[in-house]
């Protein structure tokens, strides 16, 4: 994490009132020693000269199939009125925003960002739009800092692919989710002879793969939900098991 990046981030929380949280910032050390599972696969995201009207351009439009189908997604989500979720990996904010209005006045949605460019973003954007029930928060890479117990919900869109220590975020997710917390992860379909190139070479493993991950994260495949206009991508829902000897 760049020390500048931060330094324009928090000058941008305090000069527009945004509540953000700044998860674990470590200047000059590593935080952790585990292993990468698909190293530099966020570097785009990470560049202090990240332009996010490209980014725009490449994700919200109607030609993106998760962003097209977005009215449906939602609705499969089953979230209700004064659900606290997040939105991790929450990028250009299109799903946070979806979110913010579907939990209420009475709920709360984190937009949960690696990248300092996004979570600058992200607070602007909430700030120019006056929303009041979002927390944006700059995370670690084996980590999506959020508080334990807090949300009933997390969303996973076309973004789990990036996780670089898929085990310790997704504990870190358990964590974070109340009992009986649930899971919604959207993410390419990758299989041999039918998927278009970019996604072989850009996503690291197939479904099931990331099902047994996830799963040996502390999380219980619940339903896998069809979604209109999904032709490369899958919607998988989990539940949060308690982990043994846990309270949690």
């Amino acid at each position: 994490m760049k020390s500048a990046s931060i330094f324009r981030l928090l000058f941008l929380v305090l000069f527009l009132g945004i509540e953000v949280l700044v998860c674990g910032i470590s200047l000059g050390q590593d935080v952790d020693v585990n292993t990468s599972v698909n190293p530099g696969i966020n570097d785009s995201f990470l560049d202090p000269a990240l332009e996010i009207e490209s980014w725009l351009e490449k994700f919200e439009v109607e030609s993106r199939e998760v962003y097209r189908a977005r009215e449906s997604i939602l609705a499969a989500m089953g979230i209700k009125q004064g659900d606290h979720v997040a939105d991790i990996g929450a990028g250009t904010g299109f799903f946070s925003l979806m979110m913010n209005e579907a939990v209420g006045k009475g709920g709360w949605c984190y937009s949960v960002e690696l990248s300092p460019k996004f979570a600058q973003h992200l607070t602007k954007l909430f700030a120019d739009k006056k929303i009041d029930n979002s927390t944006t928060v700059l995370c670690r890479d084996d980590s999506v800092c959020l508080p334990p117990n807090s949300i009933d919900f997390a969303f996973i869109c076309d973004v789990y692919h990036h996780f670089e220590f898929p085990h310790s975020t997704m504990q870190s997710i358990h964590q974070a989710l109340k009992q009986g917390g649930r899971v919604v992860v959207i993410d390419f379909e990758r299989i041999e002879g039918e998927s278009r190139e970019w996604t072989m070479g850009h996503v690291r493993a197939g479904k099931q793969t990331f099902i047994d991950e996830i799963s040996e994260a502390g999380f219980e495949l619940t339903a896998e939900r069809t979604i209109n206009g999904f032709d490369e991508n899958y919607f998988l829902e989990f539940r949060k098991r308690p982990m043994t000897g846990s309270g949690n």
